[in-house]
Order: C-alpha cells, then structure tokens, then sequence
C-alpha cells in the first residue's frame, strides 16, 4: 500500500487571527503536493523563517497568523541531510525547526480491534492514516507520526491521551491497532 501524500486544506476562514484546531480539521479537499524530493535548485539562502516546537510559524520573528500561508509553505517543506528547507524549482532556502515541523491536533478512528483505522490531523491540514508507511514512535516519552517524506508530527497530549485511552496490550507492550499493524505506545 502506498502511503498516501497530499496536503489537505480546510475551507478559507474569516478569522485570520489565532489557528485553532477548527482551522484544520473542517472538511478537507485533497490537493496533491509538488514534487519538492524532485527540486535541486542553485539559488539557496535563509528563509529568516522559524517553526516553533509548538507547530507555531513564524517569519522575522512575527507570527504568521494565516492558515493558508502556513499550508502553502508546508507543502514546500522538505528535509535535506543538513536540515530543513523550503523548495521550489527556483530556489531554496534553509528554514529553522525546533522540534519536527508538524503538530498532530487530532485523531479519528474507524473500526475496532485489529480492523481500526486511525487517521491523525495535522496542525497544517495533513490527514494521515496510522500505517506501516506513516509510522508511530516513542522517544523520551515524546510521540511522533511520520507524515510524508521524512517530515514529521509531534502529537499533541490530548490526542496521545486519547490513544492512551485506545491502547490495549500486544505482548509486552501496549499500543494501538491501525491499518492492519500494531503500533507500540509503550510497556504493557
């Protein structure tokens, strides 16, 4: 099964101030991503640009406040081997990453036991389904979601929470069922 890559966006908001996780998790419109793994261009620089640890962005050290900025640049987000950057086929430009770029601000399961799918929503509009190619894991005690091309979401404690909730013993450990694998969350 291929992962399943696009970037999701909600219907437009009037409301330009403070996202919510109602900005993200309206009825989404799957629109395929660009090919940013495909982009090699020669102007490169900074992008004076900065994603807090709590999926915060940010340019000049102002708080970019729209939900559709926001989306337009994670589409352009990719991970190089020395560090974050925003693609496109004319330029690229280093972006600074405090934890991972995404926040999972949301989980929705379907089905129960070993046939429960469980799709996460991302602070950016990414719907995720929990499987073998976007991957769960556990590091300090920190969970985190493989989103797409080697970028990935820390998930909020409310939505860790509510795994918690979901979790059932496997072995010796406990986790969660989603497309058709399970993923541990810890010791059972």
């Amino acid at each position: 099964m291929q992962p399943r890559d696009t970037l999701n966006t909600p219907q437009k908001t009037a409301n330009y101030g403070v996202m919510t996780a109602a900005d993200f998790t309206a009825p989404l419109a799957g629109i395929p991503l660009p090919p940013v793994e495909r982009w090699n261009p020669q102007s490169c620089g900074d992008s004076a640009m900065r994603i807090a640890a709590d999926g915060t962005w940010f340019h000049q050290g102002a708080r970019i406040a729209r939900p559709e900025l926001v989306r337009l640049f994670a589409g352009l987000l990719r991970k190089d081997e020395d560090g974050y950057v925003l693609v496109t086929p004319a330029e690229k430009l280093s972006i600074v990453v405090e934890d991972v770029p995404f926040l999972a601000v949301a989980v929705d399961a379907v089905g129960e036991g070993e046939s429960q799918d469980l799709t996460f929503t991302t602070n950016v509009g990414d719907r995720v389904v929990l499987e073998p190619g976007h991957g769960l894991r556990v590091t300090g005690g920190i969970p985190y979601l493989h989103v797409r091309r080697g970028l990935e979401a820390r998930i909020a404690r409310n939505v860790w929470y509510r795994l918690a909730d979901m979790a059932v013993p496997c072995g010796p450990a406990l986790g969660v069922w989603s497309g058709g694998h399970f993923f541990a969350l810890g010791p059972a």
